[in-house]
């Protein structure tokens, strides 16, 4: 299954994208998670050209779902189960543009807080992997 992270925003520090490649590498086999970025400029347009036929796509905003890990966890295997690949959408600045928002077939919420959206980048891909991790039995989630 490969999870894509469609992030609007380009040029974030090297430290964001070495923490994100670090999680990406760590999932091994059975998950591949990669990293798109859309540039601002026509970001909704560009997010909507990058996402695939078929995937399942989550929105990440402050009024979706929030979960716990053990449910993120539950929530994931519920999707790999599902075999389709997702798509995990972070808008730019102004937020996730609204027909994007209404074309997600999940919303999930980080947090109320409004987060750096380089730090969501990292945030996120770290809570799939323990996420991951739980599912395979891994000690990385010792909750």
């Amino acid at each position: 299954m490969r999870i894509r992270l469609i992030a609007a925003g380009t040029r974030l520090p090297s430290w964001i994208d070495e923490g994100v490649a670090d999680y990406a590498r760590r999932f091994g086999r059975g998950l591949k998670f990669e990293l798109v970025e859309v540039p601002l400029a026509r970001e909704a347009e560009r997010m909507r050209s990058a996402l695939h036929e078929g995937e399942y796509v989550v929105a990440l905003e402050i009024k979706g779902r929030a979960m716990t890990t053990p449910e993120l966890a539950r929530w994931l295997a519920d999707r790999m189960a599902g075999g389709r690949d997702l798509a995990l959408l972070v808008g730019g600045p102004e937020g996730l543009d609204a027909d994007l928002s209404a074309r997600a077939d999940f919303r999930w919420s980080l947090s109320p807080l409004t987060w750096p959206h380089g730090l969501v980048r990292i945030l996120v891909a770290e809570q799939l992997y323990r996420a991951h991790s739980l599912l395979q039995g891994h000690p990385y989630h010792r909750a």
